[in-house]
């Protein structure tokens, strides 16, 4: 072969690496859409657990949990239908439909006077489960190739979401209370509908469609299994985790609502600052399997460390930085994995069991969080954090090593 040709075939495989203007435009505006909505979710996380003491209920940790996690109960029943019907009906009316649902349970949350109240409007918002029908859009916009990058794309914005969260939500709620926070996250509803409605692209659907399986061949695939459980933990140890953090924050640094930024902040920056160029390593030099386990034991060790950072604002500093360089790294990366793990033809099932296990997460997490809020310590909660992310590890080292 001349070197002409080893250069023309060379360019060849680059440009099948490479992202085209339709792959990049769908990827972008669908990370967009899935930051905005998880933005709108997140909001409620850093601050709830101190804001709620305004409102009839909110000295009860039980319903504070409950509060939080409810969207992930019902987001976990709807994931999976609502997966399947945007196979049949589109992609893009599922999550319109899915976003008016959400836009509605936030309008429910601004006006309720109660915790109680607020409940209902979260478990409303949670009817309105649309990440698999994005996700599944996803893998429509892109060729295989690639698929991996985009998915990684949308697992970043997650990350990206809950970082602007910590930020964004205790300024909302000192400038304009608990439901102005709440109009707020209506109003990312709304924007997130628009993007879904006008600004992703069309694109054409492969001739065979994306489940073409039965949820007995997802559940007898134990890497998916096993990777449904990591996203599962992460998510149940967040929750729980900001069930104690604000109070806790609070006590050490006499922080209040609208000061809590100051903390939220610079941890987030300097977390982004080491995640990027470990989520870049590891996905041009394939060590996925090696970064998962690293990030999991640096989750577990982040959370032993804490019950004794509990006593200092400088050492809670320091555990929430090391938690959150591990957290926003394995968020990045997991959705990737399911990617590579799933076989083709039952792709877009992997995803919804993927994203019911993270909203099952969500909830277990709100409601276990507040059970050992209420009746035991913040130390107590973190502890059982930690044995939930050390368990992980253990399952984590079982992933087939060709990952």
């Amino acid at each position: 072969m001349s070197q002409t040709e080893v250069i023309e075939n060379n360019n060849v495989k680059r440009q099948r690496l490479s992202l085209t203007p339709l792959e990049r435009k769908s990827s972008m505006m669908l990370a967009l859409l899935f930051a905005s909505r998880m933005l709108g979710l997140f909001l409620l996380t850093p601050i709830f657990a101190v804001a709620a003491h305004a409102l009839p209920g909110g000295n009860d940790a039980v319903k504070v949990g409950l509060a939080l996690g409810a969207y992930g109960l019902t987001q976990a029943i709807m994931q999976i239908p609502l997966g399947m019907a945007s196979d049949r009906f589109g992609r893009r009316p599922v999550i319109v439909a899915g976003m008016l649902l959400f836009i509605i349970g936030g309008i429910v949350c601004a006006l309720a006077n109660s915790v109680d109240g607020i409940i209902v409007g979260r478990t409303l918002q949670g009817v309105g489960a649309v990440s698999a029908a994005i996700t599944a859009w996803v893998a429509d916009a892109t060729r295989p190739e690639v698929r991996t990058r985009a998915m990684a794309m949308v697992g970043a914005s997650i990350g990206l979401s809950f970082a602007v969260s910590l930020v964004l939500s205790p300024v909302l709620v000192g400038q304009f209370g608990l439901s102005g926070l709440f109009w707020a996250i209506s109003l990312l509803g709304f924007i997130c509908l628009l993007i879904a409605a006008f600004l992703v692209p069309a694109v054409p659907r492969g001739s065979d469609p994306i489940i073409q399986a039965s949820a007995r061949d997802v559940l007898g695939h134990r890497d998916l299994l096993r990777l449904n459980f990591g996203v599962f933990s992460l998510h149940f140890i967040l929750m729980m985790l900001f069930i104690v953090v604000p109070g806790v924050l609070a006590q050490v640094g006499g922080f209040d609502m609208e000061s809590l930024w100051k903390v939220y902040l610079p941890v987030m920056l300097v977390s982004f600052v080491f995640m990027v160029p470990a989520v870049f390593y590891t996905e041009t030099r394939k060590r996925h399997k090696g970064m998962l386990e690293i990030s999991v034991l640096v989750l577990a060790l982040s959370l032993g460390f804490m019950p004794w950072a509990m006593q200092s604002l400088a050492g809670m500093v320091v555990a929430l930085l090391v938690f959150f360089i591990a957290f926003n790294i394995l968020e990045a990366l997991q959705p990737s994995l399911v990617s590579r793990v799933a076989p083709a033809n039952y792709k877009g099932l992997a995803l919804g069991f993927y994203n019911t296990s993270q909203s099952l997460g969500v909830f277990g997490g709100g409601v276990v969080g507040g059970l050992v809020a209420a009746y035991g310590s913040p130390q107590m909660v973190v502890w059982i954090g930690s044995g939930l992310a050390l368990l992980w590890l253990l399952n984590t080292r079982r992933l087939k090593t060709t990952i």
